[in-house]
């Protein structure tokens, strides 16, 4: 049974631009997960009460429909996914790329789906491997270990990711089939059996959220700010330590690559928006050119990241 749902964030006239606000939730072209298509964004995801299929379309408002069990349980997050907890007020461009740019993303609101589960999977296996990488491991086990969307997400061949005793389960021998560590694997598997201090997080403040999240072995600052950006609605969460962030907003912003004592110094007058900030450079100043071989992984893996 179809059930559908409208709505328009609060303040926001113009259409919401669902390519901001669920881009970061696609992982990779591939993703068994979510598609981009004429009619608008599916998505395939097990939420507490059930695996859903969903459209969203967005139009002088967006247009909600959903499939399956967790059909309702998405529809009522919706005001949440679509940035029901990011208030942009306060938000002051401090540099001359951030100000021209601020006026095209000025109704952009971080979204919280509030399956923190779901974002912490997609974050450890993204740790320390390419993205290219992570994605092609995470489309071999959502589609050997998921299930088939509902409705007429299954005619679309999109697949819903386990739930918290389905990653638990997945052999050891899966993992390295699709190319996962175990360090990686550790990590999910462990956060999979503590789900539901893990959800509870949706319903805590950003900071005692990332908080918790760090205290789980092989959780540290940068998996809790991609999870935090997702699931929290966490509007100040900056990941730390990832490969191209710090590089990318510091040669945007002072036309010299720097590190993430660089990043953490400009973006002190953005407090509160620090990710937005982010998005906004990124989106508006490129990215660092790649002139060498693709990274590889390092001999050494550090426990948390």
């Amino acid at each position: 049974m179809e059930l559908t749902r409208r709505h328009q964030p609060a303040g926001l006239s113009d259409p919401v631009d669902l390519d901001r606000v669920l881009g970061p939730f696609r992982r990779g072209a591939g993703d068994p997960t979510s598609a981009r298509r004429p009619d608008g964004w599916w998505l395939a995801w097990t939420t507490p009460s059930g695996p859903v299929t969903a459209r969203l379309a967005s139009r002088q408002q967006v247009e909600a429909s959903a499939w399956g069990p967790g059909a309702e349980w998405f529809l009522e997050a919706l005001p949440d996914l679509l940035g029901g907890r990011d208030d942009p007020a306060g938000f002051t461009p401090s540099h001359d790329l951030v100000a021209r740019a601020w006026p095209s993303w000025s109704g952009y609101r971080v979204p919280a789906s509030r399956l923190v589960l779901q974002a912490l999977v997609c974050a450890a296996l993204e740790q320390r491997v390419t993205g290219r990488e992570a994605f092609a491991s995470y489309r071999q086990l959502v589609r050997r270990y998921g299930c088939p969307a509902p409705g007429p997400g299954e005619r679309l061949g999109l697949v819903c990711p386990p739930d918290a005793r389905g990653w638990a389960l997945v052999p050891s021998w899966a993992w390295l089939r699709a190319g996962v560590d175990s360090a990686r694997s550790r990590v999910v598997v462990t956060v999979a059996r503590a789900a539901g201090r893990v959800e509870e997080c949706a319903d805590l403040a950003p900071v005692d959220a990332r908080r918790r999240l760090r205290a789980l072995p092989g959780v540290g600052v940068w998996t809790a700010a991609e999870v935090a950006q997702r699931a929290l609605g966490d509007a100040d969460a900056v990941s730390f330590g990832d490969y191209h962030l710090a590089r990318n907003v510091t040669l945007a912003l002072t036309g010299e690559i720097g590190d993430d004592d660089d990043l953490a110094r400009l973006l002190v007058p953005y407090a509160g928006h620090r990710h937005r900030a982010c998005r906004i450079v990124t989106a508006a100043g490129g990215q660092v050119p790649r002139r060498g071989p693709r990274r590889t992984l390092p001999t050494h893996l550090p426990t948390r990241f």
